[in-house]
């Protein structure tokens, strides 16, 4: 009895030790320094892969939340010219969700030769939809009430 009382404490103290390593890392991933950090690439090292930043907006239909990461370009759509003018393209992101990226080309120089295949990194804002969502705030903020977006695109940063 004494030995089943000994191998049981020492599974609660096990099991504590994981449950407070997992708070300290969730807590550590909402610290404002971390926030705009993304995780969404798998480590080469064979590290389990984490979620990053825009898959966690994903999954939890956050909108509003400063993403960064890169996808590869599966469809450009024509620039929507309501009101501000945006080129639009539609990218899958490594994890194969697909999201739309809306970039303002009046307040940023529209992504040259940009065509279907092409690796593209982004920088801005996420609002979740049904379809996936959409990154807009791709360029700087002229009043500088949010931080700056941007999209790089064979070597050049475009915001």
């Amino acid at each position: 009895m004494k030995v089943a009382k000994n191998k049981f404490s020492q599974i609660l103290v096990l099991l504590a030790i994981i449950i407070g390593s997992l708070w300290l890392q969730l807590d550590d991933d909402q610290q404002p320094g971390n926030r705009d950090q993304s995780r969404s690439t798998a480590q080469t090292t064979g590290e389990k892969r984490t979620l990053g930043v825009l898959e966690q907006a994903i999954q939890n239909r956050k909108s509003d939340v400063i993403v960064e990461d890169q996808g590869r370009v599966i469809k450009v759509l024509s620039d929507d010219l309501k009101g501000s003018k945006h080129q639009r393209f539609i990218v899958k992101l490594a994890s194969g969700k697909t999201i739309l990226i809306a970039h303002n080309i009046d307040l940023a120089p529209r992504v040259a030769k940009l065509k279907k295949q092409d690796t593209i990194r982004f920088r801005g804002e996420y609002e979740w939809t049904n379809e996936g969502g959409v990154v807009h705030w791709t360029h700087h903020d002229p009043r500088d009430r949010r931080p700056g977006g941007w999209l790089e695109h064979a070597g050049q940063r475009y915001e």
